[in-house]
């Protein structure tokens, strides 16, 4: 079985290191959001201030965390799981929130975007590497040191729901942030069904920035009927997957100690039971 050394795993991975890393990075954002200055609500109005009021975070958030993971020395674990999982029927929940981003970029009033603007917005697609980086990566690797994959699905989409209440503090509406983070939960599930099922995060990092990227384009202007819509596919695609997580947890083996990498390869896939 091909295996990290522990020359390259630097540092043991713990619960501990992990939940330092999701709060630190958290407190991070909050910080570089609330010094831009710019209130929640006021982001799409100027290429400038999306750039200062998100895109900027995420800029500095995706560099600290590089140099993060590389001094831990976990690019390997957090990135790819050691035996992904054989149910490849439970991509179609992935596939239908691809879909829906696809509807809502259909569904986009391009005509109202400068080209200023549009480059801000493409910033923000660094959002499916840091968020994605930070719980279903580092923060993964840290609960898989002692606890049961059950509890890493439910630990790392929780706390990925729950850290954007700090929108609220940021100026966002506190009922419609509590609706965010329900569906945030959702999704997150979505994303971590996709490395299970791949063995890869990066198929998560992309579809969370091409999501994401979708949603706050459809603001933009006037959406078409097909966001909408693109809204009951997505909402239905991501509470199925909650409903049928367990077929993806199930067996798992995922635990993560010193000196263990991960396959990107899949060659130690377990047997199809």
């Amino acid at each position: 079985m091909s295996q990290v050394t522990e020359e390259r795993l630097r540092v043991r991975p713990t619960v501990s290191i992990g939940l330092a890393i999701w709060l630190g990075e958290l407190l991070l954002v909050l910080g570089v959001q609330a010094a831009a200055g710019v209130p929640y609500d006021e982001w799409g109005d100027s290429a400038g201030n999306l750039f200062l009021g998100a895109g900027l975070s995420l800029v500095v958030s995706a560099v600290l965390l590089g140099i993060t993971v590389t001094l831990l020395g976990w690019w390997r674990p957090a990135l790819y799981e050691r035996h992904r999982s054989r149910h490849r029927w439970m991509l179609i929940f992935p596939i239908l929130v691809a879909v829906a981003a696809a509807m809502n970029l259909a569904g986009t009033d391009w005509g109202a975007y400068s080209g200023a603007f549009l480059g801000a917005s493409l910033v923000l697609c660094l959002v499916g590497f840091t968020e994605e980086i930070v719980d279903r990566g580092l923060l993964l690797v840290g609960l898989r040191a002692r606890l049961a994959e059950g509890w890493v699905w439910f630990l790392t989409s929780a706390l990925f729901g729950l850290s954007h209440l700090i929108n609220i503090a940021l100026g966002a509406d506190a009922g419609g942030t509590v609706l965010q983070v329900l569906f945030a939960f959702a999704t997150g599930t979505v994303f971590y069904i996709l490395r299970r099922v791949t063995g890869s995060l990066w198929w998560a990092m992309l579809l969370h920035a091409l999501w994401d990227f979708s949603v706050f384009a459809t603001g933009v202007g006037t959406a078409g009927d097909l966001a909408a819509l693109a809204n009951v596919l997505e909402t239905t695609a991501a509470f199925g997957g909650v409903a049928c997580v367990a077929i993806v947890i199930r067996g798992a083996r995922e635990r993560v100690a010193p000196g263990a990498g991960a396959d990107p390869t899949g060659a130690d896939d377990p047997p199809t039971r």
